[in-house]
């Protein structure tokens, strides 16, 4: 936990309000009055439905979330992650708790907001969250900072959230004035968005905060069955309750719910149960006997635990061939009736009889459904025990040393080896590993690189490895298929690079490049003489050339010796050997010579080059 410092102490004041801005709680805390503040836990990895608790986000229940989104989730590591992003679960024990994700806005915004009634003025309060950095270590890029709000009113404000892939406690405490009932609670993103901001929320915390209420000794009080009765004393540290009221309670639980012990509303508490067993044991306190009543104004001791030795204890177990039961100073290896006499540490004479039985080792085996990854690059294989053999249950299982349940399924599980065990209630164990293996790298092949000529024609047939469900193609603007193509024909006018992604019949996905470079060679051709002489060959002068190389002929116009145009004509197709001059002007003929031309012709890649040359007429 970060512990907060605060050097002064800062009253602002606005509108009937009064609060003092300090550092995090220093004695003990009541319950936590914001109770959907860990956002619950569940077997869904994200809450699909919006919960409206940021009024400055929008909800992404399909993440992860882009910039001014949020996400309630359980678990990171199975997104497909922005680059830089942790993996983590959320700040408690349970692999199930729920957690805030939030890729904070390009502006800054409300991204948690509550408001809590039923509070008790003239009280101190802490206010506090869990964050965490979703970025990696090192990434030095943009830090979240969170601003802490009451009522509208920035009172407390983070800094920049270090990247160290830990979650951080960050609060503050204030006192209500008089007549305070209510407050709202908010926290807001200060930083820009853009690369980092990116942050995780948990544990939002409102809760009473008073003295340090304890019970001491805190470790457990062990006393004999036939002993003595144990005076418990409530300990105040420090001055902040000048008129405290008490309320001892008792837990038969273990601590879970906790009811009122009638009558006990003093500074003391005697147990004087010498039944066999443990006892829970706590006091709430509060600086006026209306707050006692109120949970939103109250704080609460430490537990302290009374166990009560018995004196006279019966065991009944069996165990597993080759083991041993352990009682006092002997080990018990064979079935039997077993009588020992125990003094314990603190004194206590305790008669322990034993009833043990010693089962044979049958020898427990398994079948097993192991799923390997759909693709090379996922993480998605999996590990289910469907049957356990020559076992009694309930078993143990545990897979690379951590718990799990019979027909639980391990999921998310790259290729590697992975050990697991299974012992049952008699202690008669099984261990073994398994092999998840990758199938092969799913790729496909367009082939070496490809130099053509401006205009030529280029054919690209992928080779793949499994069989396709799909190609996508890009550039798309070069493209006329653009999905499903196992084949693409294309004239580019440039140098470009094609990408083809693929998606296998197993829904893997792959891509090849190749490159396209274009010579810009101008295939354009004009005779230097022609015969007009409708013999069928070189009647006209025009244009000839490769097509597409050429798109077309924009001008042609032919001049004689002294500048004057005699033929002119535009926008044509080359090759034509029936089109262009014929060697006449205004329906004569013109006698042999020789006369000059002006071309322009506009290419495949859209220049329009312009050609200048002398033509000659023979008769």
């Amino acid at each position: 936990m970060l512990t907060l410092k605060a050097t002064s102490i800062l009253i602002l004041f606005f509108g009937m309000n009064n609060f003092a801005l300090g550092q995090v709680c220093s004695g003990n805390l009541g319950e936590n009055i914001f109770t959907d503040g860990d956002f619950g836990s569940g077997n869904a990895n994200v809450i699909i439905t919006d919960p409206q608790i940021a009024p400055g986000y929008i909800y992404e229940p399909y993440p992860p979330p882009q910039d001014g989104r949020y996400t309630i989730t359980n678990n990171t590591g199975i997104w497909n992650l922005f680059a830089g992003w942790i993996k983590i679960r959320d700040n408690s024990p349970d692999d199930k708790g729920y957690m805030m994700v939030v890729n904070a806005s390009y502006d800054p915004g409300l991204f948690y907001e509550k408001e809590i009634t039923g509070l008790c003025d003239n009280t101190l309060y802490e206010f506090s969250a869990d964050i965490i950095n979703l970025l990696e270590k090192g990434s030095n890029i943009i830090k979240p900072n969170v601003s802490f709000l009451l009522d509208d009113i920035v009172l407390y404000t983070t800094g920049d959230i270090p990247e160290n892939e830990e979650w951080q406690t960050y609060g503050f405490t204030f006192t209500t004035v008089s007549g305070q009932s209510s407050v709202k609670l908010s926290l807001r993103n200060n930083a820009p968005g853009g690369m980092g901001n990116d942050l995780a929320l948990d544990n939002i915390s409102f809760r009473p905060c008073g003295p340090q209420a304890l019970i001491l000794p805190t470790d457990i009080t062990d006393i004999c069955e036939d002993g003595q009765v144990v005076v418990l004393d409530a300990t105040l540290v420090g001055n902040s309750y000048d008129t405290p009221f008490f309320q001892w309670q008792t837990s038969f639980d273990e601590g879970v719910t906790w009811v009122d012990i009638n009558g006990e509303q003093g500074l003391t508490y005697t147990h004087s149960d010498f039944s066999a067993g443990y006892y829970y044991y706590r006091y709430l306190v509060a600086n006026r006997d209306v707050n006692l009543a109120n949970y939103k104004c109250r704080v609460v001791s430490n537990i302290k635990i009374i166990n009560v030795i018995p004196k006279f204890v019966f065991l009944s177990d069996t165990i597993c061939e080759g083991l041993s039961y352990p009682v006092g100073d002997n080990d018990y290896t064979e079935t039997g009736v077993y009588e020992d006499s125990l003094v314990n540490k603190i004194g206590c004479d305790s008669i322990v009889t034993l009833d043990l039985t010693v089962v044979e080792n049958q020898g427990i085996s398994s079948s097993n459904t192991i799923e390997n990854p759909s693709c090379s690059y996922t993480n998605n294989g999996s590990f289910t025990i469907d049957t356990i053999l020559f076992g009694n249950s309930p078993y143990t299982l545990l897979f690379e040393d951590e718990e799990f349940e019979y027909g639980e399924t391990i999921s998310n599980l790259a290729e590697g080896n992975y050990s697991y065990s299974i012992t049952d209630k008699d202690g008669c164990s099984f261990q073994d590993s398994i092999t998840i293996e990758s199938p092969e790298e799913f790729s496909i092949n367009l082939g070496p690189d490809i130099e053509i000529d401006l205009g030529d024609i280029v054919i690209l047939t992928p080779n793949p490895n499994f069989p396709i469900d799909n190609y996508v193609w890009e550039p798309s603007e070069l493209i006329d298929c653009k999905i499903d193509c196992d084949e693409i024909i294309l004239s580019p006018s440039s140098s470009t690079i094609i990408t083809s992604v693929a998606q296998s019949t197993n829904n893997c996905i792959t891509s090849d490049t190749v490159s396209i470079i274009v010579n810009s060679i101008r295939k354009a051709y004009f005779p230097n003489a022609f015969t007009p002489n409708n013999d069928g060959l070189n009647d006209y002068f025009t244009v000839f050339g490769s097509i597409p190389n050429i798109q077309k002929v924009e001008k042609m116009l032919i001049f004689d010796r002294w500048g004057k145009i005699i033929y002119e004509e535009y926008n044509f197709i080359p090759n034509e050997p029936t089109s262009g001059w014929d060697g006449t002007h205004n329906g004569a003929i013109l006698k042999s010579g020789s006369f000059v031309y002006v071309i322009e012709v506009r290419f495949l890649d859209n220049e329009v080059i312009k050609y200048r040359g002398i033509v000659t007429l023979i008769r």
